[in-house]
């Protein structure tokens, strides 16, 4: 989408969607089910299997669905060119609605979305995952791109969700990293310190799920105070205005995304 209501960003790129990690909050999964074909509502083999679109989907009326598989895994070929078809630079989340780099994602689907970003090198491309354990798999296999304008993201919900191999010093020299701290479920004392990271983003739960947890205002303080301790610009997502108040509300962005942004965004 040229467009997105994702404050952090200018706008989303899914080549691939989908994920299974079955966490309850996911709003991404509950857009997915409205809008994937009928015919697989009740077809488990569809729900955990991974699929490879050519071309987009349409039902048996000729209508296309953006998730026809729902939220399973799946290739969307036919998006690949988008970042070059776009040519005034953006900050670009890719897979907002998938995680890349879930387990289930073959390493050749990963080196395609790659492939169509150095296509493109004049937008900043920011990645996210709760995984990022495959970051380093993919490193030590010379897969992983180190550029500048590339950004590897966590996401971290709870303690210890966020487990880099190879330590702190590992992310912060060899990439443009950051820390997505949403939806934000519990006071976080982190394992390897917000000081491992270029970047912190901090969110609550959107929707309307009956176990929705809603932060307290220490928790988010707690996570700024770490983060101006290793000089770490912090974002706060409008989730978090009717606990902080517009006044404590921090948009920071870090020096490379600031100056794509201002250049085309």
């Amino acid at each position: 989408m040229k467009k997105t209501k994702i404050e952090w960003c200018d706008s989303t790129w899914n080549p691939v969607t989908g994920c299974l990690h079955g966490c309850e909050y996911c709003y991404a999964k509950r857009i997915a089910e409205r809008f994937k074909f009928k015919k697989f509502t009740y077809a488990k083999e569809y729900t955990d299997t991974v699929h490879d679109l050519t071309e987009a989907g349409t039902d048996t009326h000729g209508n296309r669905s953006p998730y026809p598989y729902g939220f399973a895994p799946t290739l969307h070929r036919y998006r690949l060119n988008v970042p070059s078809n776009w040519t005034k630079p953006k900050n670009m989340f890719v897979c907002s609605m998938a995680d890349l780099f879930g387990d289930w994602v073959p390493d050749e689907w990963i080196e395609e979305v790659f492939a169509a970003c150095e296509k493109a090198p004049w937008h900043n491309y920011l990645f996210l995952t709760k995984n990022p354990g495959r970051y380093c798999k993919l490193d030590d296999a010379g897969k992983l791109p180190h550029k500048k304008n590339w950004w590897y993201g966590s996401s971290w919900t709870k303690p210890f969700d966020c487990v880099w191999d190879g330590g702190c010093g590992a992310i912060k020299d060899s990439f443009n990293s950051f820390l997505s701290v949403e939806p934000l479920l519990e006071t976080m004392e982190p394992q390897q310190g917000i000081g491992c990271f270029n970047w912190v983003i901090i969110g609550a739960e959107s929707g309307n799920r009956k176990e929705r947890v809603t932060p307290k205002k220490e928790w988010i303080e707690y996570i700024c105070k770490l983060a101006d301790i290793s000089r770490v610009p912090v974002f706060m997502k409008d989730s978090l205005l009717p606990i902080m108040g517009e006044e404590n509300m921090r948009r920071e962005l870090p020096e490379g995304l600031k100056r794509e942004q201002e250049a085309g965004g």
